[in-house]
């Protein structure tokens, strides 16, 4: 018989961080610390298997899941000493999600399940606190009325604002035992007027409603968009963990708390957290009240009033120090904790990795490895590739002399500058746009993931540094500075005030994530230094690689940054870059509308030294690094205006007719210029053209050798070739060219001569390809377009549908189809390798740095990968990931009881 129920507590578990994928994050990790003897209230977990099949089925459960839900929860009972629905001495439970991945926020909880109109007289009497027990029942009313019948969470909340209104009340701390139990039955009330029934008062069927709602929250818009933000599988659900509720809010002996075994913002060994007394979980992640300090340190690092946890329970804080220190160890990796302390006693009820910052993962990852819980393999395999970006961006200059508008909290390190905006569908709605902004709440919930997501960074009014929008930013690698209390916000009015100033909607500010600083106008930023933590992980990963990592670049100071990145070399120079500087772009066009042969060589005659320089240039900041150089490639109507303006404007400059511009224009216009006359077909008609490029690129590549000392690694490729037969009539023209150079020069410096493959058919014609080539460079980008048979400049409108329906697991231009074209690439490979072994092999589309892809390049051998200058530090990570992955070493470490490997 199948099993769906796993039990945990008292020192027993069934199941542990190895059943991730069975039970859940948050289920495996409370096994494992129950297993570990660590304090954590009994429950159990429904697999996520039973999410998967309620789903499927059409929300039926299976057979014997109720007998085995009855059996678990009688034994959580037995290990609690109460039971559940007893009116006298009440089991409450809360009943949360856990998804494999962690996804923090995005899915449903309740909590205090098991209240009713007895219970809650039962749980007054047994507490001593009939404050708490009516405090606890109008929460659960609340909760259990927004997420399992589906009422709006507002409408409860003007209920308890029009009770204190009309009682002359502020604060829900001056809410007596009587006013909790008249919100209560205000709570109850609303139910009926929203649903035509009364509150469910059957705690079976309190329990049975919100396991369905916290399975049904799998599918939830945020979850849905969180999913697919940070590619998460849709169909691996959710399981859902029933645990016996332990409270936070029983008095001033009573508290709860997130905390981190280290700083997720810089990845400082130390303790690190927040906490609020007498308050329940849900009080310190929603962000309603501010936090205070967990480590008296932390409580003067901010200047806080408030005592931080160290000072007022110095018995629970130590027992919870030790908790972090140990679990630390176990899982050798930084962690978020969630615990509560119930009347001086610790309970730990949340340990998953934590969301934390690039520079907090270097840092965490780069001391562990000192300390010898992780490998320096574990330490590079940890880290994720993409989360580098997040280094490459600028930061404030602390010398701007900028208008300070507020202070808030660093929540999430970074800067950046946008037009504000109020709402997340504001945000994203300027996206599409084109335009920065800056999201300004309150709050954040998990409802405005969307607009975070679209947003360049995160301002909040309320919340601390573990509030929603500090983790989620975190995650998102996004600036985030919470808990801004002195802005107040008019929605209506599209402002923000703070010190007597106003902000509308639409007016610039700069947030600097570090600081907490909210700034005035868009401020100057500095450029990062990458050095440090950064450096030293960089060292490991290219120790661990096999694969090359070039750039694609056309500029000396996009090359000069690449170098700085640690690139290896340049995979794609796109000449046709070089021709719109506004110096050359007039003689092209001068090329181009030449009636005759004499006039076309003449305006090339002018272009040569211009081409000469462009390439000297990036020769000698790629010294003794290769280079390759793509022919021209795009239609030659890409270079000529279309707007009247433009062509009256030109039409003046040349003393050209603008009716002759037009005329020449429409005829190279061509109705899908991305399939038409492009690339070797351009080379072909236009043989002077690769006269020119190809003596250009020799008399650079002898000037820059001999002033080196060094020759020159040179790579000449041809764009877009489809058969042996052109490529072998453009390496004639190409070989004539050289010969002139060797006329002119006395010799020519030695080159390789290679190939784009961007069409199906040049892939499969490979091995025929091979015999003239080489070298291979995969094209991705048009590849992926000639094989779908979709142009990516039209395709969004279309291509977003297909993603949200899951007709496409990804974006096909940012990450490699390996069914489709990634076939076409083996294929490709394993032919030209089979005429010519020795083929050097790389790509230059925009997938060289994209981590998925450089997996699957570096499983086919490929000799390099070519991203841009920004995207190398990228490149070298994943490549090593992809090394590492080979000898088993994934981000996921291994099984906390395994050594770590010496690699």
């Amino acid at each position: 018989m199948a099993k769906w129920v796993y039990a945990f507590g008292g020192g027993f578990a069934e199941g542990g961080l190895a059943d991730r994928d069975l039970i859940g994050g948050k289920g495996a990790g409370l096994a494992e610390m129950s297993a570990l003897g660590l304090p954590v209230p009994p429950g159990f977990t429904l697999s996520t298997e039973i999410g998967r099949l309620y789903l499927a089925s059409g929300h039926v459960f299976p057979d014997g899941l109720a007998d085995e839900v009855d059996g678990a929860l009688a034994a959580v009972g037995r290990i609690a000493g109460r039971r559940f629905g007893d009116a006298r001495d009440p089991l409450l439970v809360s009943v949360r999600s856990g998804a494999a991945v962690s996804m923090p926020g995005m899915m449903d909880t309740v909590l205090n399940l098991g209240l009713n109109d007895e219970t809650v007289e039962g749980l007054a009497r047994v507490s001593g606190d009939r404050r708490f027990a009516f405090d606890s029942y109008r929460r659960f009313i609340q909760m259990y009325g927004h997420v399992v019948l589906g009422l709006d969470h507002g409408l409860f909340e003007e209920k308890l604002e029009d009770y204190k209104l009309a009682r002359g009340l502020v604060l829900d701390g001056e809410l007596a035992a009587e006013d909790w139990q008249a919100v209560s039955d205000l709570f109850k009330g609303l139910v009926i007027e929203e649903t035509d029934a009364a509150f469910p008062q059957a705690p079976t069927a309190q329990l049975w409603g919100a396991i369905r709602a916290v399975i049904s929250s799998w599918n939830n818009p945020r979850a849905v968009a969180y999913r697919r933000m940070n590619a998460i599988a849709g169909d691996a659900g959710t399981a859902v963990t029933v645990q016996a509720m332990v409270f936070g809010n029983l008095g001033e002996t009573s508290a709860t708390g997130v905390a981190f075994t280290r700083n997720p913002s810089t990845g400082e060994k130390i303790l690190w957290g927040e906490f609020l007394p007498n308050a329940q979980g849900e009080d310190v992640v929603a962000g309603t009240r501010t936090p205070q300090d967990l480590t008296e340190r932390a409580r003067q690092e901010t200047g806080s009033e408030a005592a931080s946890l160290e000072s007022l329970m110095p018995e629970a804080f130590a027992a919870f120090s030790a908790v972090a220190d140990r679990l630390e160890r176990h899982h050798r990796d930084m962690l978020d904790l969630e615990f509560t302390i119930e009347r001086g006693r610790l309970w730990m009820l949340q340990v998953r990795p934590a969301k934390r910052t690039i520079r907090a993962a270097l840092r965490s990852a780069v001391e562990m490895a000192g300390e010898g819980l992780i490998s320096r393999a574990e330490a590079v395999a940890r880290i994720e590739p993409r989360t580098l970006d997040q280094l490459l961006h600028p930061t404030i200059d602390p010398e701007n002399g900028a208008d300070l508008f507020a202070r808030g909290l660093p929540a999430s390190p970074g800067a950046a500058s946008g037009a504000v905006v109020f709402t997340p569908d504001e945000a994203e709605l300027a996206r599409t746009q084109g335009r920065k902004v800056i999201l300004v709440r309150v709050e954040t919930s998990p409802e405005d993931v969307h607009g975070m997501h679209a947003a360049r960074g995160i301002l909040t009014t309320r919340g601390g540094m573990t509030s929603h929008a500090a983790v989620v930013a975190r995650g998102m690698g996004k600036p985030c500075v919470s808990g801004a209390g002195g802005i107040r916000v008019d929605f209506k009015a599209g402002t923000m005030t703070a010190g007597g100033r106003t902000i509308r909607r639409g007016d610039t500010i700069t947030i600097d994530g570090g600081t907490g600083q909210v700034l005035i106008g868009a401020v100057p930023l500095r450029e990062p230094e990458l050095s440090g933590d950064f450096a030293t992980l960089m060292r490991w990963a290219d120790d661990f690689r096999t694969l090359k990592i070039r750039t694609n670049v056309d500029t000396p100071a996009d090359a000069r940054a690449a170098r700085s990145f640690g690139a290896e070399g340049i995979g794609l120079c796109r000449t046709e870059h070089m021709f719109f500087d506004q110096r050359r772009i007039a003689v092209v066009r001068e090329m181009i509308l030449a009636e005759t042969p004499a006039a076309r060589a003449d305006a090339l005659a002018r272009l040569l030294p211009m081409q000469r320089t462009d390439f000297a240039s990036l020769f000698e900041i790629m010294s003794g690094l290769p280079v390759t150089v793509r022919l021209l490639d795009p239609p030659l109507h890409e270079f000529l205006p279309t707007g009247d303006a433009e062509i009256e404007e030109l039409s003046a400059a040349m003393g050209i007719p603008p009716a002759r511009i037009r005329a020449r224009s429409e005829a190279l216009a061509e109705a899908n210029p991305m399939l038409g006359h492009r690339g070797v077909r351009l080379a072909i008609s236009f043989p002077e053209i690769v006269e020119m490029q190809i003596r250009a690129i020799l008399e650079a590549a002898l000037d820059v050798g001999e002033a080196s000392g060094r020759p020159v690694e040179l790579e000449i490729m041809v764009p877009l070739v489809a058969s042996k037969a052109e490529l072998d009539l453009i390496y004639q023209r190409i070989r004539a060219a050289e010969a002139q150079v060797v006329r002119l020069h006395g010799r020519a410096p030695r080159y390789e001569l290679g190939t784009m493959i961007e069409l199906p058919r040049a892939a499969l014609a490979a091995g025929d390809l091979a015999r003239s080539a080489s070298f291979f460079s995969f094209g991705t980008n048009d590849l992926t377009q000639t094989t779908f048979g979709i142009s990516r400049d039209d395709a969004a409108p279309f291509l977003n549908a297909y993603l949200a329906l899951g007709l496409m697991p990804s974006d096909p231009f940012a990450t490699l189809d390996e069914t489709g074209v990634g076939e076409l690439i083996r294929i490709a490979t394993e032919r030209g390798r089979a005429v010519r072994p020795g083929l050097k092999i790389g790509v230059c589309g925009e997938h060289g740095g994209d981590p998925a892809s450089i997996r699957f390049f570096a499983g086919l051998d490929f000799d390099y990968v070519s991203c841009s200058p920004f995207r190398v530090p990228v490149a070298r990570l994943a490549a090593a990931q992809a090394a590492l992955a080979r000898a088993g070493i994934t981000g996921a470490g291994l099984p906390a009881s395994a050594e770590a490997p010496a690699v």
